[in-house]
């Protein structure tokens, strides 16, 4: 009889294990869907989420434009004078920018010698530390595992290996699931 248990135990904690993940990622999927649909309120559910989609492709559009560009620049430049806004939108301006923009920041994975017996993966931001009189080091991020958040250690050249081969995606991955996730 305890096998009988023992086996139905087994069987849920495989079904939960299958079933938690999805239902994270399709709740997770459809607030963000909710949401969006709901900054603009139409009576018809997914026409407000098509709105802001085309709306925001809209003034990236115009913001490539040659002669609508100066005025996005301005604009910036009045953002980049008010002291906690400037903080706030260059700061969130860089992160979408390392994931999404012409310069990603995130596409070089590493290893970094920590001592002898330890290594960490990491990223490389900054490939020279110049500006700050400090050539010979070499801009590291360590995300965390499990966390939206992470380090930067500035590292001696010398001290880092490239990853050849990886996909910095996968190496992503595996870093914020600490490690539970395979590198391919």
């Amino acid at each position: 009889m305890s096998f009988t248990y023992k086996r139905i135990l087994s069987y849920f904690l495989r079904g939960l294990l299958f079933l938690t993940p999805l239902a994270v990622t399709v709740y997770v999927i459809y607030a963000i869907f909710i949401f969006l649909d709901g900054l603009i309120p139409v009576p018809i559910p997914g026409i407000g989420i098509l709105m802001v989609l085309a709306l925001i492709t809209f003034i990236g559009y115009l913001a490539s434009l040659f002669f609508t560009k100066p005025f996005f620049e301005w604009f910036e430049r009045g953002v980049f004078k008010i002291p906690l806004v400037n903080l706030l939108y260059t700061s969130i301006k860089d992160l979408m920018g390392a994931f999404v923009g012409e310069k990603k920041k995130f596409s070089s994975p590493v290893i970094v010698q920590i001592s002898e017996n330890l290594s960490r993966l990491g990223f490389i931001t900054q490939e020279d530390m110049s500006n700050i009189g400090e050539p010979e080091l070499v801009a590291v991020y360590f995300p965390h595992s499990y966390n939206v958040s992470g380090n930067v250690f500035l590292v001696p050249k010398d001290k880092i290996k490239p990853l050849k081969g990886v996909k910095s995606t996968d190496v992503m991955k595996f870093m914020v699931s600490g490690g539970v996730s395979s590198l391919r």
